[in-house]
């Protein structure tokens, strides 16, 4: 039976978004919006919530390289054949409601993992540099409206620039 998810209140990690964005570095920002995204969501559905960071110039299978991260380490580095390098090559949020569904492409640092909300992080001027990877035990753990707010989220954050229209 799958659990019900809690209410996650995106509204009021407005201001704490916010700033991060005067933090001094690229680094800095992703260690402090990942910290603020776990302490507010871990109780509420998350396991595992980090930063993959884009290595253009390495082979797709190691193209992906893991940054900030709460609560432990994960997978690194990764290719661009899963559900993080699909968001970053797409630049389109990715919600996966159950991971099996994503069959031999699906790379699992964690067995426990049964979905997941990947966005993409960008540039000013709109080049991919990387993704904020989100993962929960449950199954239809994110939705839609999940990719929105953490995008907005880290838009605030100074972490993405706008959406590609």
């Amino acid at each position: 039976m799958q659990e019900s998810i809690p209410h996650r209140d995106y509204a009021a990690l407005r201001t704490p978004a916010a700033a991060i964005a005067h933090l001094p570095s690229r680094e800095a920002r992703m260690e402090a919006f990942v910290e603020l995204w776990w302490s507010s969501f871990a109780a509420f559905g998350v396991s595992w919530a980090g930063f993959y960071v884009d290595c253009p110039h390495e082979p797709d299978a190691q193209r992906m390289v893991l940054a900030a991260r709460r609560p432990g380490p994960a997978c690194s580095p990764i290719g661009i054949h899963g559900a993080c390098g699909q968001a970053l090559v797409s630049g389109q949020t990715l919600v996966v409601r159950d991971v099996a569904d994503l069959g031999a492409g699906y790379i699992a640092c964690d067995p426990r993992d049964r979905s997941e909300l990947v966005v993409p992080c960008r540039t000013p001027e709109g080049h991919a540099w990387g993704v904020f990877d989100v993962d929960s035990h449950q199954v239809g753990s994110f939705h839609a409206s999940d990719g929105t707010a953490c995008h907005e989220l880290l838009g605030l954050a100074g972490l993405t620039g706008p959406a590609p229209s």
